[in-house]
């Protein structure tokens, strides 16, 4: 009995073995067709992917090599017009084009010379009768304004007076000198210390960009100028703000004017005088002319286009009014003064162009001044800290210009502009009540106080 239960024990055991060789065989024969179809397969795949990686590493080194060509034809060409530059008898700085277009018209202005008259305000530039001439007491009906229809513009109304009507500031006001006036009547509608001396700071590029317009050697705005690192050294070693163009960037010579302006750039500002004048020296000669024939020289002297402080760089801040009002009369000076962004040229530095902006009236247009606030300059230096003049039309169109000084922060600046415009606009004016000297200085400061 034990060797029947024996044999069945070993049957089962063989049973279960060979069903084992069985299952493995199973196994192998299936492993070995899937080996036999999947290898073909991978192969193919692989195939195809070298292929595939061909096909696009060929097209992609096609066009890295046809980008690389042109930038190489760029940076010839780049090259090229840079030699041409260099080469210039007048030096980098000055249009390439200049010498050669000048040279076929006996007639053509000289590069150094300037201009008589400027070609982009041929009826708004006042003769030279001192009666005539800006702050004067005589009238030049030829100067018509370019800003608003039926606007009887004259000298006369640049001639501005203070009279029993005018007033002072609130107390609110936080600058320590200001003026207010009519721009079409001439009246001083309120002051404060206006015809004490300050330094302009950067509200002095409202006369740069004026003189530069009414001496451009030629009206094309288009022409080109190369930044050199006179322009950029003297704006860095000055602490100036900057349009941020690099050494050898060719721009055009609009970008210099919005670059003066809108960021109050350094760099800009000193490679318009050079285009204009051939240095920074012989431009403020013309800056100081333009006062002259504005009749401002006895309390206004110009030593530079950007506004750096100087014991011999001072106006008061009746005289900055008035050369705001001068500029805003010229169409060109008051396209910029009234722009609230600008992208300049694209170039091989900056392809995309540089964006800028004007602070103050972006800052400004959603403020409640009961108005428009047109065009604006601002300005910081430690002497006469936040500073603005700005030309603005009422819920009717009347214009108004103010100019303030030494407010304590960029802000503070701002809300002046507003709280003045807003007192006059309808009128009105700050009751006698609220009439007060500046307040003193605290300690508050702002974060974007030094702005340009």
């Amino acid at each position: 009995m034990n060797e029947e239960m024996l044999e069945q024990q070993k049957r089962r055991e063989r049973q279960k073995r060979i069903a084992e060789m069985r299952r493995e065989k199973e196994r192998q024969e299936r492993m070995f067709k899937l080996i036999k179809i999947g290898v073909p397969t991978l192969a193919f795949l692989v195939f195809l992917g070298v292929v595939f990686h061909f096909v696009v590493g060929f097209r992609l080194s096609a066009e890295e090599d046809e980008k690389k060509k042109e930038e190489l034809a760029k940076q010839e060409a780049y090259e090229k017009e840079m030699e041409e530059i260099r080469s210039h008898p007048d030096g980098a700085g000055f249009d390439v084009t200049m010498a050669e277009d000048m040279s076929a018209d006996d007639k053509a202005p000289q590069l150094r010379e300037g201009q008589e008259e400027s070609p982009l305000l041929k009826d708004a530039q006042a003769e030279e009768d001192p009666g005539a001439l800006l702050g004067g007491s005589g009238q030049d009906q030829s100067l018509n304004s370019p800003f608003m229809e039926g606007f009887d513009s004259s000298v006369a109304a640049l001639a501005a007076h203070s009279s029993d009507q005018t007033t002072g500031f609130s107390g609110k006001v936080r600058s320590k000198y200001g003026v207010l006036m009519d721009a079409q009547t001439g009246d001083i509608l309120a002051m404060r210390n206006a015809t004490e001396r300050i330094s302009p700071a950067s509200m002095t590029k409202v006369l740069t960009i004026l003189v530069a317009a009414e001496n451009l050697p030629d009206p094309d705005l288009d022409r080109k100028v190369v930044i050199t690192i006179q322009d950029t050294d003297y704006s860095y070693s000055n602490d100036c703000s900057a349009v941020g163009f690099s050494v050898d960037e060719i721009v055009t010579v609009r970008d210099l004017f919005y670059g003066t302006i809108l960021p109050s750039g350094g760099d800009a500002a000193h490679a318009l005088a050079v285009y204009i004048a051939g240095s920074m020296e012989e431009f403020a000669d013309l800056m100081n002319e333009k006062l002259a024939q504005m009749g401002l020289a006895g309390s206004a002297h110009f030593t530079n286009s950007v506004g750096l402080y100087d014991e011999d760089h001072y106006c008061t801040i009746y005289d900055m009014a008035l050369i705001m009002d001068a500029a805003m009369r010229n169409d060109f000076c008051k396209e910029v003064l009234s722009a609230h962004t600008y992208t300049t040229s694209k170039t091989m530095q900056h392809p995309e162009g540089i964006t800028i902006s004007n602070w103050f009236l972006r800052r400004i247009e959603d403020k409640d001044s009961g108005g428009l606030v047109v065009g604006a300059k601002t300005g910081y230096v430690v002497q006469s800290r936040n500073c603005a003049v700005s030309y603005a039309t009422n819920a009717t169109g009347h214009p108004f210009i103010l100019a303030t000084a030494t407010a304590p922060g960029g802000w503070k600046c701002i809300h002046d502009h507003v709280r003045i415009y807003k007192a006059f606009f309808d009128g009105g004016g700050f009751s006698p009540d609220e009439i007060a000297d500046a307040p003193e200085d605290d300690e508050e400061k702002e974060a974007d106080e030094g702005e340009d």
